[in-house]
């Protein structure tokens, strides 16, 4: 079989069984503790050909199309079989890694703000009752913060409210920016736990609704707004910005336009909290099954080309945090809660999308176990008198946070 080199080579650790398109068996690797065999089937013979001539592409649509199937319906056990084998910090890469021209990515890191609002429709003005089936209760499509691997996905999500919240070194009555708002949770967070007021920007229109919705029955849309509008079209000017989950939606050649609108939103004595996914190493690519599929437009910025830029528009880093495994154990309860969800995901839409929705999740999960994923939280200011010289105030004001919403969420 014409992939055989590859996967002899690859997997070691961990059986994988393959069944191809002829019926003969193929086994790969050995048994490992607690790690039963994967069983792969090829349902037709071009398939091994089709991800050699497209290797970031070629098992994605093989698999979303049904010409390959994983047992149990689990292609998150075959993702981490294959990609824990050859893990970042060894120096691996594998024939799944490979991309497209570099031109080709250039050209798809670009966001204008039309393009910008497109692709942000493309993900995010899905089927509302889509993010209600593998979402926590308050919507939170980012990573949460698990102080225990053991917590619930509510609790983890609130609790990574309370992180960010401690790090705004927030006070009743400053105005704060949320810059790509999602669903408003961390807007009506910030505003029932600090007593501040929030405006929320956001390019979905079905995010917007629910939003401006939800404020609306919270009894505060007085002091928490929500806007359909472009960062860059913004005036005015606040005490806090954050953002969370927005910036892989930047594109490389938008990074100092980015820094530059954060520091002309911020007045001289405020603070910015950016929460990203970040890549380990230098920077890369966008593979193509997430550019054509997932995030159209989106790229995961390596620390040194967020910097670099940040540094040019005269913004101070003043903390920065990396998150190596939390969105790993995220992405698990999405994975989970769709599978458990997968008869009225495939009525939503169909079979092939629930196939490239599970394979997007098992890859993302997968991403920060094993590849170069991690999330970056980083803290600005204008001025460097503007926050306490230690970091103590954080851990205090999370602690009161967490003590202030008490027990399992």
């Amino acid at each position: 079989m014409l992939l055989d080199p590859l996967l002899r080579r690859v997997i070691h650790q961990g059986e994988l069984v393959l069944t191809d398109g002829s019926g003969a068996t193929h086994r790969y690797g050995s048994p490992a503790p607690g790690r039963p065999p994967v069983h792969l089937t090829f349902h037709d013979k071009r398939v091994p050909f089709d991800i050699v001539r497209r290797p970031s592409l070629g098992f994605a649509e093989a698999y979303m199309d049904g010409r390959i199937d994983v047992g149990g319906d689990d292609i998150l056990a075959f993702v981490d079989l294959f990609r824990s084998n050859v893990p970042w910090e060894k120096g691996s890469d594998t024939i799944l890694s490979i991309g497209e021209h570099p031109l080709v990515r250039k050209l798809f890191r670009t966001n204008s703000l039309r393009r910008s609002k497109r692709n942000v429709a493309h993900h995010y003005d899905l089927s509302d009752r889509l993010y209600s089936l593998f979402l926590d209760t308050d919507r939170q499509y980012s990573c949460a913060y698990f102080t225990d691997p053991a917590n619930s996905l509510e609790q983890a999500q609130l609790d990574k409210k309370a992180h960010i919240a401690a790090k705004l070194n927030l006070r009743p009555g400053l105005k704060v920016l949320d810059i790509g708002c999602g669903w408003g949770g961390m807007a009506l967070y910030l505003n029932r736990v600090a007593d501040v007021d929030v405006l929320g920007i956001t390019l979905s229109e079905e995010q917007l609704k629910v939003a401006r919705r939800r404020a609306a029955q919270a009894g505060v849309s007085n002091r928490v707004t929500f806007e359909l509008i472009d960062y860059r079209e913004l005036d005015g000017q606040f005490d806090r910005i954050v953002s969370v989950g927005m910036f892989e939606h930047v594109g490389v050649p938008h990074y100092r336009e980015y820094f530059r609108r954060v520091r002309d939103l911020l007045i001289d004595e405020g603070v910015a909290l950016i929460h990203t996914i970040g890549r380990l190493g230098a920077p890369s690519y966008t593979d193509s099954f997430t550019a054509k599929y997932i995030f159209p437009g989106g790229y995961i910025p390596a620390l040194s080309e967020t910097v670099a830029a940040s540094e040019r528009e005269r913004l101070m880093l003043t903390d920065v945090e990396v998150q190596r495994l939390h969105y790993g154990y995220t992405i698990d309860h999405w994975y989970a809660r769709t599978g458990a969800a997968r008869e009225e995901i495939i009525k939503l839409y169909d079979e092939r999308f629930y196939r490239m929705w599970r394979f997007y999740l098992a890859g993302a999960s997968t991403a920060f176990r094993h590849d170069q994923m991690v999330n970056f939280q980083l803290q600005y200011v204008k001025n460097r008198h503007t926050l306490p010289i230690t970091r103590d105030y954080m851990g205090e004001a999370e602690k009161a946070l967490m003590d202030m919403e008490g027990g399992d969420a």
